[in-house]
């Protein structure tokens, strides 16, 4: 098959991965919301990673749900950021539990959402390089 149309990134299983990109996005973002207005002194670094992950899943579902070629771009670019996010945080709240007095959702690499933070982006870039258009 010779064709450069992509698949739409939000057809068969991409539905599903936009579905939990939403779910994310709105779990973290109120949960980021709620922690900023009422405990933010307790823990301000967490809860504004919290919220910087929110957004980023907000970002992530909205143009994967798009899947034209702007969006695609960034998408590709808000996964790889959650990737080095998820990474970078999970890192320092192993190696020091201390900086991260309240967890975030990247903690310990989203041990608090079953590891599915970790997981989540490695399946959107693969989605993503699954759909992208073929010369």
């Amino acid at each position: 098959m010779s064709t450069s149309q992509p698949s739409r990134t939000s057809s068969g299983p991409g539905r599903a991965l936009v579905a939990v990109y939403g779910l994310f996005a709105l779990s973290a973002t109120a949960r980021a919301a709620v922690q900023l207005a009422t405990q933010f002194r307790e823990a301000p670094l967490a809860y504004l990673l919290s919220a910087v992950a929110g957004l980023i899943y907000i970002v992530a579902t909205v143009t994967l749900a798009r899947g034209d070629r702007a969006s695609r771009r960034v998408a590709t670019v808000a996964i790889v950021l959650e990737l080095v996010g998820v990474l970078t945080v999970g890192t320092l709240s192993v190696v020091d539990p201390e900086a991260f007095p309240r967890a975030t959702v990247w903690s310990t690499y989203g041990i608090g959402y079953a590891f599915v933070p970790l997981v989540l982006p490695v399946l959107g870039l693969l989605w993503l390089r699954h759909t992208r258009p073929r010369a």
